[in-house]
Parts: structure tokens; sequence; C-alpha cells
């Protein structure tokens, strides 16, 4: 049975905890008569999503597909990288500090400058949303690298195998676990990166993500709408979480 095994209660308790705070938090602006435009409850909410759910939901994928391309482009530039850091020192040395600067350069600064130098506002978003999702790849990656057992390493070289052979065919396969963990970091990364970036870029239109619809109900203090946009960012965060754990868990129960 579901209730009867630790399995169902770890499923259940995250939904009953959250449809306890969804009723509390009501029964509270309800009770202290909080307006809608200051806090509103999630009735408000529910129905301002109801008055314009193609509309967010449009805008919700326009988000998840910056998302999705500067998660492949970080896990592609993450190994990579990574990749050449183990196989020449002098690359160690070159990517190392770079890598930190991009870690620490708040992409807020950066963004307007990438906008420009970019031009297409789709591919300025999803370069912003890279830098953000870039370090846990690489830093994951670059450490399952080195946690290669020596003994295999050493069992590599006697055999004589080339360095591109020792990174394909042994270390690669030692760093999946960290390189997925630092995957499904960066997911939720990704998604905080395009719409930090969507904010920055002011981009605005048909294809415009949730970010400049939170911007728009905002100027129109429409505080509903954009407590519905947040849900759907949060929503959205929790599934890609969820998603990109199902996909580790499976690729590691396929390896063992």
């Amino acid at each position: 049975m579901l209730f009867g095994t630790a399995r169902g209660m770890n499923r259940l308790a995250p939904v009953i905890s959250f449809a306890a705070a969804l009723v509390v938090w009501q029964i509270a602006v309800t009770a202290l008569h909080v307006p809608s435009y200051l806090v509103p409850g999630p009735l408000a909410i529910g129905g301002a999503f109801l008055a314009d759910p193609g509309g967010l939901l449009h805008a919700l994928l326009a988000t998840l597909a910056v998302t999705a391309a500067a998660l492949m482009a970080a896990c592609a530039a993450g190994v990579v990288l990574a990749c050449a850091m183990v196989a020449n020192p002098w690359a160690r040395a070159l990517i190392k500090p770079w890598a930190v600067i991009f870690q620490v350069t708040p992409v807020v600064a950066v963004a307007p400058l990438i906008v420009v130098w970019v031009g297409n506002p789709f591919a300025a978003m999803v370069l912003c949303a890279t830098i953000v999702a870039f370090f846990p790849v690489f830093a994951n990656t670059t450490a399952g690298l080195e946690a290669t057992p020596p003994d295999l390493l050493d069992l590599f070289r006697l055999s004589g195998a080339t360095r591109a052979q020792e990174i394909w065919l042994l270390r690669l396969p030692a760093a999946l676990p960290y390189f997925l963990a630092g995957v499904r970091v960066s997911g939720g990364l990704a998604l905080v990166g395009a719409v930090v970036a969507e904010f920055v870029t002011g981009a605005g239109g048909a294809a415009s993500g949730l970010a400049f619809r939170i911007l728009e109900a905002g100027y129109r203090l429409q505080v509903p709408r954009v407590f519905a946009c947040l849900a759907l960012l949060s929503a959205a965060g929790l599934a890609i979480n969820a998603a990109l754990g199902a996909v580790s868990n499976a690729v590691l129960a396929r390896r063992s």
C-alpha cells in the first residue's frame, strides 16, 4: 500500500506539506484582510493563471527553450574544457583562471554587453544562462576525471594507451556520476540564468518568456499575475530537478 511504505510516505510528504502551506496561506490572507495587490492568496493566483493560461504557458515554453539550450551548451563546454585540463598541464593553467572568472562574475553586469556584442536576443540569453550554468558541470566533471583510480591509470599506461584513449575509455566513464551530479545542479541554474537574462535583455513580443511577463505585470500592478508566473517558474524548477534526477538514477542503475 502507498501509505504503508517508506517510499510512498516520502512521495506524499512534500505534497501534503505543500497543500497545507497553501491552505494556511489562504486562511491567513483572508482572515487578515490582506489586499491582493500586496500579498495575493492562492485562489487569486490561480484565478490570474486561469485568466490567461495560454499566454503564461507559452511564455514558460520560451523560458524553457533558453534553459534547455543553455544547459546543453554548459554540458558540452564543461566536459570539453574539463578533459582539456586533465589532458594537458598547460591547458589547466590557461583554463582554470577563466573558469573561476566566469563563476564569480555577475551575469547581470555583463549581460548588457553580451546583448550588444551578440545582437540576436535569443542567442544572447542562451549565452548568459550558459555562463551561470557552466561551472557546476565543469567543476564536477574535473573532479570526476581526477578521481580515477590510480591503479587503473597505471594499467592503461602499461598497456600503451594514448592520452586520448585514457580519457575516453577510462576517465570519462569513471567521472560519469560526478558529471550527472553537476548537470542536476546546472539544470536549476540554467533556469535562473534564463530568467535573469530575460530581465536584463528585456526581450518582449510574441516569443517573450516569463521574466518579461513578470515585468509587464509588475508595471501594471497585477501582483497575482506576478505570483502566477513565479509559481510556474517554481514548478518548472522542480520538474527539471526531478527529470534530471530520474535520468541520473536510470543511467547509474544501468551502468552498475
